[in-house]
Order: C-alpha cells, then structure tokens, then sequence
C-alpha cells in the first residue's frame, strides 16, 4: 500500500517544562582560561539544532552548554534552525568550513531515514558529515485507550488481524521515528494499520487518552502520568530494554516480536572534513557533560536517555539506522512531499 503523504511538522511537547528544565542547568557563563593561540577552539562555537526551541534536542543541547563552555573555554552559542525534517540545518553544516566551529544536532530522520523518504536530498548524510557523539536516545512507548479490546500486545495483534484496515494508530508525524515505529511494527506483525499523524508526540497521545484514536505511539513523558493512572493502556515499549519508569511493561520485541528495536535518537555531527583530533577533543568534553550527574538526572525526568559513546560507535550506528529505516520505508511504500 503506497502512502504519500504531505510533511508533518512536529510541534516541541511539553515546552515549558522543556525549558525550563534547560534553564534551571544553565546558570551565569562560566569559562575556562582561554587556550594557546592556534589550540582548538580560539572562538565562539556554533551549535545548529534541527528542532525549534522547547523540544526535548533543544532542551539537552541547552543544559550541555554550560559545562562545555567551561571545558572548552570557548562560548557555544545555540542556532536553532527547524525545518525539513532536519534538512534545513543539516544543510547549512553540510556546507560550513569543516574546522569545528560549526556543528548540528540531528536526529534519526535527518541522518538515517530522509534519504528513503526524500525524493532529493540537499546532502548525503552518509559522506557530508563527521559523526562526533551521540547525545541521547528517546524510547516510545504503544499505547491504547481502556476502551481497546485488547490489554497485551499479543491481544492486541490479534485484534488487528481480526479488522484488517479497522484498527487506527496515531503517532508524532509523517516521518519521525513514531511514525517509522509503528510501520516497522505493522510490518513485523503482519498487521494492517490505518496511520494518524499529529503534529508531536503530545496530541496524539490526547488524542488517545479520549478515545479519539484507539492506539497511538508516543514519547515516555507524553503518557506516563496517563499510564500510572490506568487512564491509557501501556502495550509495550519500542527500546530493547524495559525502562525503569515502567517496569512492568514489557518491550514490543519480548511481548511476540523478537527483534523489534525502534528507538530515537539524536546526535551531533560535524562537516566532512573536520580534522579528526577536533571530532576527538568534542566528542572527550560531550561525553563528559553527559556523564555529568545532574543533567544526566534532568535528562531522564525529561525521559531521554543519556547516550554517550566515541564517534566510530555513533558512525556505525548512523549507517545502520539507514539501512534499518530504508528496508521498512521501501516496505511501507512511503513518500514525503
């Protein structure tokens, strides 16, 4: 079944809250003594985020400046610049001088899945970019509301194959990682789903919690507080592992679909031909901002996970991700426009 569909703009959920944990990390400036002349970095680092302020990238990459200001003893100053899934960003790194100073943070569709759902691509994510780190991965969760049928996933399976084409599942937007998640699960349950985007993980699970959609895939933070009251019905988690927020609640792999693992996730990456010993000094002071107690503490109530990790580690995933996300996109038949 094609599925062409217009591009969905994911609106930043929860953004006070996003904020204004962002802000609570980010006291006065603090810098360290300013390097040697021609040490990396002499000046002000730019950080370009793919995601407008107040979602949860945006919020991360905010409560890591202060401690990277301090190690780096330069200011790194935040770009915010949304739009085409990533593309428009991406783009402007893919084409600054590749020196360090210029950096993006992009998540699983800007440098894994846009390749298969774009016709044209303004950069090849794979040869215009120098992984530095991964900052943190983002696990879903399928929810239903109490009116489902169904109170386990291999229930609600079933459910699906009894109404082919009945069954309704909602998610964040027409190509984000909730969307690819629910595909991949259509397609390893052999189930045929009707697809709902909203605009962010926050509506869609509003929209579940009244019974607007019966089943949708959304964000930890998006449901938990639903979940914990019996208002909306936790199926599975998307990640590999249970998480220590729902420990009960197994993962969509052990619940009858062995292999299952969808999580999201975002990085930052560099231009091509950044030098390696700068990808190595960033990627030495990201990792250890991550491991940085109170914000990896500020992370998880955002329900991000930490994800620290060296660049060949976050490279390899990056072109693993791709190869993942094209087989169930040509799969699924999906376009974006």
């Amino acid at each position: 079944m094609t599925a062409t569909i217009a591009r969905g703009a994911m609106q930043p959920p929860r953004r006070q809250l996003l904020l204004a944990a962002a802000a609570a990390l980010c006291g006065g400036p603090a810098f360290a003594q300013a390097p040697a002349a021609g040490a990396f970095p002499d000046k002000p680092i730019r950080v370009v985020v793919t995601f407008p302020p107040g979602g949860s990238a945006d919020a991360v990459v905010r409560m890591l400046v202060p401690r990277l200001n301090e190690r780096l003893g330069q200011p790194v100053v935040v770009d915010n610049r949304p739009g085409a899934g990533g593309n428009v960003g991406l783009t402007l790194v893919a084409k600054a001088p590749g020196d360090g100073y210029t950096l993006g943070v992009g998540a699983a569709g800007a440098l894994a899945a846009n390749a298969s759902l774009y016709a044209q691509m303004p950069f090849d994510p794979l040869k215009d970019f120098k992984p530095v780190g991964m900052l943190a991965a983002i696990p879903f969760v399928i929810v239903g509301h109490p009116s489902v049928a169904a109170r386990t996933q291999r229930e609600l399976i079933a459910l699906a194959k009894s109404q082919p084409g009945g069954l309704s599942i909602g998610h964040g937007g027409n190509g984000t990682a909730m969307h690819l998640s629910a595909a991949l699960f259509a397609q390893m349950a052999e189930v045929r789903l009707v697809e709902v985007p909203y605009r962010g993980s926050g509506p869609a699970a509003l929209d579940a919690l009244a019974g607007q959609v019966p089943v949708a895939v959304v964000d930890l933070p998006s449901a938990l507080q639903q979940i914990k009251a019996g208002k909306l019905v936790a199926f599975a988690v998307t990640s590999p592992a249970r998480l220590p927020m729902l420990p009960e609640v197994p993962t969509v792999a052990e619940a009858g679909l062995p292999g299952y693992d969808s999580t999201g996730w975002f990085g930052v990456v560099a231009p091509a031909a950044t030098p390696a010993p700068v990808v190595a000094r960033l990627n030495a002071e990201i990792n250890a901002a991550l491991g940085d107690e109170q914000i990896k503490a500020a992370m998880r109530n955002l329900g991000v996970e930490p994800a620290p990790g060296s660049s060949e580690a976050f490279d390899a995933y990056i072109r693993a991700e791709t190869r993942k996300w094209a087989q169930v996109i040509r799969t699924a038949n999906i376009k974006l426009e």
